[in-house]
Parts: structure tokens; sequence; C-alpha cells
């Protein structure tokens, strides 16, 4: 087997969730930045998959279905990716519906939230439009606040305003979105082990503990390559990905102009040799791009 492959990146956003580039902005971009393996990772929403999967032509990248659930139980928050789904299962659908209407629920309280705190307010037609959006989230509000001179930034928005209030129950649990990725005939993958609630930053034993804890609901991979990684954490991760015989992915969480970071920035490029996990992971889902 070959310890090389070529340019993937595996965890992308589009305007779908919280991302700036429409789906079917996405796939020009792509092809000039020479990516051949793409998945488009929507939080909590499969519908990007269902317009790129048309444009695509003979030559172009290949193109994997996927999805990140935003996910949260006693031992904390994850992030689960789910890859090469079947999109007209009805396992996936149910929880990405759960998914969005909780989405919605915390989006209206979050603007109810800095409404009473602080006194922002805005026109009611602004505040339908942030509402009819697919899946509205915190930078959406953030924009907004940007917009009306509520904050100098979407990031300070977030951090200085709207993080005030805090959620318990308002979410998927993990075993929720791994059981719906599994009998979908998906693989579910954790997204950054290493991040876990908002800048948490876990250390060595925390991040096996939550593995091992995901591990037990049907885990089969974690993100090993990922933007924000530094080699040491990136290390970590693929120690615990061979200790546990994980699928291994790569993604950069590309959010368009929402977030600096590019297109196939994933860190793949510092290895001289994928590792083994990495390598089956793209053997098992070659059939379904």
């Amino acid at each position: 087997m070959s310890t090389q492959t070529g340019k993937i990146d595996l965890h992308i956003h589009t305007s779908v969730s919280d991302g700036t580039d429409r789906p079917e902005q996405i796939l020009p971009i792509i092809r000039e930045t020479g990516i051949e393996l793409f998945s488009v990772t929507d939080h909590d929403d499969i519908k990007a998959g269902r317009l790129i999967r048309p444009l695509l032509k003979e030559g172009d990248p290949r193109f994997l279905s996927g999805v990140e659930f935003s996910c949260r139980d006693d031992n904390g928050r994850y992030h689960v990716l789910g890859y090469g789904y079947d999109e007209n299962a009805e396992s996936i659908r149910r929880v990405v519906e759960k998914g969005h209407a909780l989405r919605m629920i915390k989006t209206r309280a979050r603007l109810e939230y800095v409404q009473e705190a602080f006194g922002f307010r805005f026109p009611e037609e602004e505040l339908r439009q942030l509402l009819a959006m697919d899946n509205p989230g915190k930078p959406h509000i953030g924009k907004l606040m940007v917009e009306h001179g509520y904050a100098e930034s979407i990031g300070q928005a977030i951090h200085n305003y709207i993080n005030g209030i805090r959620f318990r129950d308002q979410f998927l649990k993990p075993e929720e979105a791994i059981r719906g990725i599994l009998d979908a005939g998906g693989i579910p993958v954790l997204a950054h082990p290493p991040f876990g609630d908002g800048d948490e930053n876990l250390s060595r034993e925390e991040l096996e503990t939550r593995l091992k804890h995901v591990l037990d609901f049907g885990l089969q991979g974690v993100e090993a390559f990922y933007s924000g990684f530094s080699d040491r954490r990136r290390d970590e991760v693929l120690a615990l990905a061979e200790k546990y015989r994980l699928y291994v992915t790569a993604g950069s969480d590309y959010h368009g102009a929402n977030k600096v970071v590019m297109l196939g920035d994933t860190g793949l490029d510092r290895v001289r040799n994928q590792p083994e996990g990495l390598l089956r992971f793209l053997a098992e889902v070659a059939d379904r791009c």
C-alpha cells in the first residue's frame, strides 16, 4: 500500500451552516486548490451534498458525503463528523432534524439574551432573515452585531457577549449522532479531539478519557490532521488512533471569510509517510465517492 495520498480536505463548511461560500461556489474553489478528495461537513445539515453532487463533472475531485454534529453530554462537548453515509437514510435525517431544531432553540435564546443583557436590538426584518437561514448560529448573530456597531468583530461579539449564555440540554448526545451515522452506513469520526468546549485544550490524559467514552458508542475514527494542531497535538491523536486502531482523517475546518483557514490546510504536507489509519480510511470510502 502506498504511503502517500493526494491532497485531501474532509472538513469544510458552507453557507448551509456557518461558512460564507454557497455550496455551488465551493467546487470551483476546490478545483483551483488541487484537492483530489473533499467533503463538506456542515453543522447538523446534509443539504450541501445534494446541491454539490449534480455539479460534479468527469475529472473533478472526488466528493464524499459529510456532516458535523454538535454534541454534548455530562463528559463535555464533542463534534462528531460523519462520512460516506447514505444521504437518503432515515437515521441520518432524524439526527439532522433534531440537531436543527435544537440549533434554532439556542439561536432564539441567544438573540433574547443579548437584547435583555446588553440592550442590543435589531430590525425585525433582519431577525426574520437570520431565522430563515438553514442553520443560523453564533457567527450569524455576531455578524449582525458588528453591522449594528455593537461589536468590532464577530470573534469579539461571540466571546464578550454571546457566550454569556450557556446551555446544558439543547444538544444532541454523542451516542445519538454516532448511531445515526452508523445506521446510515457511514463512518463516525471525532473532530479535532484535543479541543473541548470553546477554547478548552484537553491534556493528553483528558483526551484519552473522553475518546474512550465515545468509543463505547461506536466511534470509528479521529481527525488527527487539522489546521489548528501543533505537531505535538497531531502526534498525540495519531498515537491514540494507533492504540485503538481507529481510522484517521484530515480536515482544514474551512469557513470561508468567517475563519482565517485556507482550503486544504490540514497539516498532511508536514509528514513524509501518511499513517496506516488514514490509508485504511481512504480505502474504505473509495467506492462511496
